[in-house]
């Protein structure tokens, strides 16, 4: 169907919103110590404060993609927004650690109805260089969204503006809300597919029990020493999987329309999107969960010190995303996503090398270096994800296809900190914080290397395609 084109002002509006969710994925991180000891929380009951969130947000990922194509972007995007501030609202006033969780529920819901409809809107209102520069933006955004939760978080909790404490990590959203829900409605336009479509419950109850089991197990598998239960709930997770394959095979082969179209998955860039995501994502969640602990625990700073140290790869990392679309517009997707990598690992290298010259005396601006060339890199690649990822999705699956790609990415976030932060506990068990984080690293550099051969080996993903509507 014809839509409006995008104004700078209607950006600008999807990109406010598109902080809100992201910010909300970290902020939380430099918080936990305050909620535990004013809402006496035990360990696992924090490890769920932070779980049902991410687990909300990536099992309504896809449900809101396909609300936001049958009723209408905008209105689905507006729907999110206020629930997400109403649960943030909540969340200030929480007085239970039963409370918390239930708003921080809500407030997964609200960020999962907002985000499909951001990408999509970008895709199917603009074109040319303008599309290309708000898929810099927005990857861009989204990264610096991560660690400005950490550096804002640490400023929120060591400031206690008004003596809120924690909760003011949760009230900064509101006026953010606000402004977005006032804006919206001018400046950015009605999108929706031309064909209602109808909703796939079952997909989405085993896209819901699928993540949800993946989800729950990594956040609590630590915390409960990984017993029956959680073991339990991860082999669930492949068996709901391939049931979710085969029920969306058979409903496609009906005419009808899956919530994750198998014809969708398909798609040489959204299957290489899909792997850069667990890739990349998986290692960009471990990096900031090993590197915070290592700074706190091993080198002891405070938190607040600890969300600084992120300030040198979050400027380097805006300033990259701003100049991606020169970059793909010149040399490629395929060959920025390989300068990010590279870029990235020579980052890595120079941050251990950084830990093992300066320990234990290494300070923020020691760091900075090498933690400005990670953020750099990370921005290019980042970048390329989404651009690769949408480059052949039809004007009428860009929901869909955004929702898929954004549910992956969420989930991916939510396995890093096991990996590699499993990676990390174990070494320092049996070693030093300086040997955990060297370990780390190394394990991440190796699964960047892997990122690297992948893209090497598929050219087919990267070639010019225009979609149609």
């Amino acid at each position: 169907m014809q839509t409006s084109s995008l104004s700078r002002a209607g950006l600008l509006v999807l990109l406010a919103g598109q902080l809100l969710p992201m910010i909300d994925f970290s902020i939380v991180n430099v918080a936990l110590d305050a909620m535990a000891h004013s809402l006496h929380a035990t360990p696992v009951e924090l490890a769920l404060i932070v779980a049902v969130y991410g687990i909300a947000f990536a099992i309504c990922l896809a449900m809101g993609g396909r609300l936001g194509d049958n009723i209408g972007r905008r209105r689905v995007f507006l729907a999110g927004v206020g629930i997400f501030a109403v649960a943030s609202l909540l969340c200030g006033l929480s007085t239970s650690v039963n409370m918390l969780i239930a708003a921080r529920l809500l407030q997964g819901l609200g960020a999962a109805w907002m985000v499909p409809q951001i990408l999509a809107t970008l895709h199917v209102t603009l074109q040319g260089r303008a599309h290309a520069r708000a898929i810099g933006l927005y990857g861009g955004i989204g990264g610096l969204a991560f660690i400005i939760g950490q550096v804002l978080g640490g400023f929120l909790i060591n400031a206690d503006i008004g003596g809120y404490g924690w909760r003011s990590v949760f009230l900064i959203n509101l006026p953010i809300c606000l402004y977005v829900l006032l804006a919206a409605r001018r400046v950015v336009p009605e999108t929706r597919h031309a064909r209602r479509v109808p909703l796939d419950i079952y997909g989405t109850l085993l896209l819901a029990g699928a993540i949800g089991c993946l989800m729950l197990a990594l956040a609590l598998g630590p915390v409960l020493h990984w017993s029956w239960p959680c073991l339990l709930l991860l082999m669930l997770f492949p068996l709901l999987l391939l049931g979710l394959r085969r029920a969306a095979l058979r409903l496609e082969a009906r005419g009808g329309s899956p919530l994750l179209p198998p014809s969708l998955l398909r798609l040489p860039g959204v299957r290489f999107g899909l792997t850069l995501a667990v890739l990349f994502f998986s290692c960009w969640s471990g990096f900031m969960f090993a590197v915070a602990l290592t700074l706190q625990a091993g080198l002891g700073m405070s938190a607040f010190q600890s969300g600084n140290a992120f300030i040198a790869l979050g400027s380097a990392y805006f300033i990259g995303a701003m100049r991606s679309t020169r970059m793909v517009e010149r040399f490629g997707k395929r060959a920025m996503l390989l300068t990010g990598c590279g870029i990235q690992m020579s980052g890595l290298l120079a941050l251990i090398a950084t830990f093992h010259f300066a320990w234990p005396a290494a300070g923020i601006a020691t760091l900075v270096p090498a933690t400005a060339l990670i953020g750099f890199g990370q921005s290019f690649i980042v970048s390329s994800f989404y651009r690769i990822g949408m480059s052949d999705v039809p004007h009428h699956q860009a929901g869909a296809g955004s929702a898929v790609l954004s549910t992956v990415q969420q989930s991916a976030l939510g396995l890093g900190p096991m990996l590699l932060g499993g990676v990390f506990s174990q070494i320092s068990l049996h070693g030093s914080y300086l040997a955990a984080i060297t370990g780390t690293l190394s394990v991440e550099l190796l699964l960047m290397a892997l990122l690297v051969l992948l893209t090497g080996l598929n050219r087919r993903s990267f070639q010019p395609v225009v979609a149609e509507g």
